[in-house]
């Protein structure tokens, strides 16, 4: 119980979020603001913060940005909006359940007039040759 009522001293600065959305409307840059910044505009607004600022800082950054409250483009920080592109995800876009099937390729039949594969320029086939097996009762000296 002690330590609840320890972790609740008030503090003189707001929450991190409330003073990280404050710091994004005073820098008001075209792109966004990044961390380095936030942070020097935070220091500078509420002097007296604790020592583990910077990790605190990070940490309540990748957390808004986890939830959506702050879109992370270009290393910059950005509260979303209609003008703000959609975050794309990693790998390969999932196919759209909607889609119409596509039709499949029907395969050359034997009967079709496809000449042969050549070989090679050489003659030879690709890669290394077979090994010859000796035969029964063949066998050197």
């Amino acid at each position: 119980m002690e330590t609840e009522m320890f972790n609740k001293i008030p503090s003189s600065h707001p929450e991190y979020p409330e003073m990280i959305y404050e710091a994004l409307e005073s820098l008001n840059q075209e792109g966004g603001s990044n961390k380095s910044s936030i942070s020097k505009y935070i220091e500078s607004k509420y002097g007296n913060l604790d020592q583990g600022h910077s990790k605190l800082l990070t940490f309540y950054l990748d957390k808004m940005k986890q939830n959506g409250e702050l879109v992370f483009l270009k290393n910059n920080y950005i509260k979303p909006g209609p003008d703000v592109p959609p975050k794309r995800g990693r790998g390969r876009p999932r196919k759209d359940p909607n889609a119409p099937p596509i039709p499949k390729k029907p395969k050359p039949t034997a009967a079709s007039n496809a000449p042969p594969p050549l070989l090679s320029k050489t003659g030879r086939p690709r890669g290394r040759p077979r090994k010859i097996k000796p035969q029964n009762g063949v066998e050197g000296s």
